[in-house]
């Protein structure tokens, strides 16, 4: 079999650049869905852990966040201590996960986690660690970072898109914040000046990098806290449908493969020999005939039903 794969190599070559082509062709859409489908499954057990929670830890773990914002402005010198500090709060079920962020504008529904570490970053939103932690209050300012441009994920793609007025929300526990955007810059992505606390607002920046595919600056779209919009008070998240249009194509691409695989296996002169004359050899080892059917033959059976049904007695 191996030697008849190498004699028909040729055979499969385009075949496979066809199959090879489409699936690089489907690969983001797929795989944006499948990121959104953890991301929605993430969420959903992030809001049955704080279902299950009881009042008494849910306001010691809210207050000890609440606490560490007031002792712990934007420090840009981060130490150790300070990163062991940070990532015990909001940590609650041991994951990283501290909330999730929802941009209604742009369709976008996706947990935060602790820090800005790139494996956070390719699948999710990352809470910059220096800055206050997503719990609301005046005087504080979160910062949000995500990416622009990943095949294998939408996250922070489309952030350029909104406009002061538009709003987004934080869930935090079961805490709604929400932000409506007052202010759009591009900086470089060294300058911080922008990241600053005002001690009259409750602020959060979300971080993305810009101009799309280039990334040499950095989009950062500020929002200040309001009033919860009616209907965003929810915790409930809803979970990612499936759309058949991102999942028939990787069912039909393994279906096609063995198609044309089929069809040049049992086209082949290998296959021919070897299996459809097998009949053939059988009724010659055995010194048996191969009836033979010409048009004649077929004719006179035709004749015959015809005259069988002219002579058979109908009811009357």
């Amino acid at each position: 079999m191996i030697a008849w794969l190498k004699k028909h190599a040729r055979t499969f070559i385009m075949p496979l650049i066809f199959l090879v082509g489409l699936g690089l062709l489907v690969y983001p859409s797929f795989s944006d869905y499948w990121n959104s489908f953890h991301q929605s499954q993430a969420i959903m057990s992030y809001s049955e852990v704080v279902s299950d929670m009881n009042e008494e830890d849910y306001d010691k773990i809210l207050e000890s966040a609440k606490k560490y914002n007031e002792n712990h402005e934007i420090n840009w010198d981060f130490t150790e201590a300070d990163k062991a500090t940070y990532n015990a709060e909001l940590n609650f079920n041991n994951d990283g996960i501290m909330g999730y962020i929802e941009i209604p504008k742009i369709n976008v529904k996706l947990s935060i986690f602790h820090g800005t570490d790139e494996a956070i970053l390719q699948t999710s939103i990352g809470h910059l660690e220096e800055t206050s932690l997503p719990v609301g209050g005046l005087g504080t300012h979160t910062v949000l970072s995500g990416h622009r441009g990943l095949p294998s994920a939408k996250l922070f793609s489309d952030l350029d898109q909104l406009r002061e007025g538009d709003i987004f929300t934080i869930h935090v526990l079961n805490e709604t914040f929400t932000y409506e955007v007052d202010q759009i810059r591009v900086v470089e992505p060294t300058d911080l000046s922008t990241l600053t606390i005002d001690p009259e607002k409750d602020l959060c920046t979300l971080v993305t990098c810009t101009p799309y595919g280039i990334n040499t600056h950095r989009l950062l779209v500020r929002g200040h806290r309001i009033e919860n919009v009616n209907g965003s008070a929810s915790v409930v998240s809803d979970a990612v449908q499936i759309q058949p249009v991102f999942i028939a194509p990787f069912i039909a691409i393994p279906i096609c493969f063995l198609l044309v695989l089929y069809i040049l296996i049992i086209t082949s002169k290998h296959f021919q020999e070897k299996y459809r004359n097998s009949g053939q050899r059988y009724m010659e080892e055995r010194g048996l005939k191969r009836p033979v059917l010409r048009k004649r033959s077929y004719e006179k059976i035709i004749l015959n039903i015809q005259d069988f049904m002219d002579k058979r007695p109908r009811n009357r």
